[in-house]
């Protein structure tokens, strides 16, 4: 045998015993965990609430005095030991240098996406495991090395989305020698949905052939305008051209151009807008089976309105500006002016729904199923102190954390959801606080 032969043969009897172990043992961990906004909020929160499996978590972001402020309020409901660090995610030595001091078995991030790069690298160089809930993009899209990539990806594919998947795919190998597991996506949407659609293909069909995934938010908050969750990333992702997926290729739109409405569980009838979204990308890859996968978030006309007026001045360019000598970017100033979306909990009502809807077929016969969740606003505020925006990606993001912490999730490597075992997940899901429904008559989108 060669030697490449030996060293992959001794690799999988060792990753083979691991699990072994990692099954057999009561689990108690340590974890980092970047971010302090809404969403991590609610992500340490319900990781407190579990000090079985996170017996102790730090805190990181660039303001320590949030950090504190929550590790304040938590500490005296739960067995958890909280410390909290001021950090600069996107500063490689800074993180290797924390978590070689605090040594941690798994960072769940749960902050920016700039940042992921940074994280995996530290990651793989600490042997930790990984986990985050959106796809890398970069904060300078005009960065010259970036915008050669883009400019050739969008005329290659047809694929014009400022976030993919292939710089953190490209660490697939590091990982899987490191001998540690990276969850990309970890969220809702990405995340549960991918979850939901390995459920469907592994519980409800022999084959897939259509998905719509939908996203809708009926809640109210009272302002004007505000966003769900980081204004950056959310107005960009909106105003960025729509794009599905179908005979396995990109098809574009432009931004908001494709308009349905549905009548959602829990909520109502919303009108909805075709977007592009991360886990279409490794969708199509992971099930090539599937003709179409189609994403569909919810909007009212008073967001529509003011977003594309902000985008008609300027004011949603991430490209950088001169004014009166001082250099600033125009979506970070909008963000800057914007609510805060951690502070929406308290005066948000109303209710989420996302799920997934498919056809297919199963032993033979056309079948439709739909699977999703309903979420309630002030629920979640009074659980967490967050609204059910944050509430639907943190609660996954724990989720998944336990899956791997508890071996349930032990492959090495880079995964997205959709490539674990579904079942664990969503019986956790269900258990934590996101509770699945479920339909197999549903109108379909048009």
């Amino acid at each position: 045998m060669s030697e490449h032969g030996c060293e992959l043969r001794f690799r999988a009897l060792f990753y083979g015993l691991l699990r072994i172990r990692r099954k057999g043992r009561k689990t108690m961990a340590r974890v980092l965990i970047i971010g302090c906004g809404g969403v991590a909020t609610v992500g340490i929160v319900k990781c407190t609430q579990h000090p079985e499996v996170f017996e102790e978590i730090c805190i990181a972001s660039r303001t320590l005095s949030k950090c504190d402020a929550l590790k304040e309020r938590l500490q005296p409901t739960t067995k958890t030991k909280i410390t909290t660090c001021k950090i600069d995610a996107g500063n490689l030595e800074e993180v290797v240098a924390l978590m070689k001091s605090y040594k941690p078995d798994m960072l769940i991030h749960m902050g920016m996406p700039y940042h992921n790069l940074v994280l995996m690298e530290a990651c793989v160089r600490c042997k930790v495991h990984y986990l985050d809930t959106a796809a890398y993009e970069p904060e300078d899209v005009n960065e010259p090395e970036f915008r050669k990539y883009y400019d050739n990806r969008c005329k290659e594919k047809g694929f014009y989305a400022y976030f993919d998947y292939p710089f953190q795919w490209a660490y697939r190998k590091k990982f899987e020698e490191a001998g540690i597991v990276g969850v990309l996506g970890c969220g809702f949407d990405p995340g549960v949905t991918q979850a939901y659609v390995a459920y469907a293909k592994k519980h409800e069909f022999d084959t897939i052939d259509t998905l719509d995934i939908l996203d809708c938010n009926g809640g109210d908050h009272g302002y004007k305008f505000a966003t769900n969750f980081n204004p950056e990333i959310n107005l960009r992702e909106v105003s960025s051209p729509g794009a599905y997926w179908e005979d396995h290729k990109w098809h574009r739109v432009e931004p908001m151009s494709i308009h349905r409405t549905y009548d959602f569980d829990g909520v109502g009838v919303k009108d909805m807008y075709l977007l592009h979204h991360e886990e279409i990308e490794s969708l199509g890859l992971n099930y090539p089976e599937i003709k179409k996968i189609r994403f569909f978030m919810t909007f009212g006309q008073s967001y529509l309105d003011h977003m594309r007026c902000l985008e008609d001045v300027g004011m949603l360019s991430p490209k950088a500006i001169s004014y009166n000598g001082v250099e600033i970017v125009p979506i970070q100033f909008l963000k800057a002016l914007l609510p805060d979306p951690a502070t929406l909990g308290p005066r948000t009502h109303g209710r989420t729904n996302i799920g997934c809807i498919f056809t297919g077929k199963k032993d033979g016969k056309e079948k439709k199923y739909y699977i999703y969740n309903v979420s309630d606003h002030q629920e979640a505020y009074k659980e967490t102190g967050a609204q059910a925006i944050s509430y639907t990606t943190g609660v996954p993001a724990m989720c998944g954390a336990m899956m791997v912490l508890t071996g349930k999730w032990n492959t090495p490597g880079v995964h997205n959801v959709e490539e674990f075992n579904p079942d664990p997940f969503i019986d956790a899901l269900n258990k934590y606080g996101l509770p699945t429904r479920e339909s197999y008559d549903p109108v379909l989108v048009d």
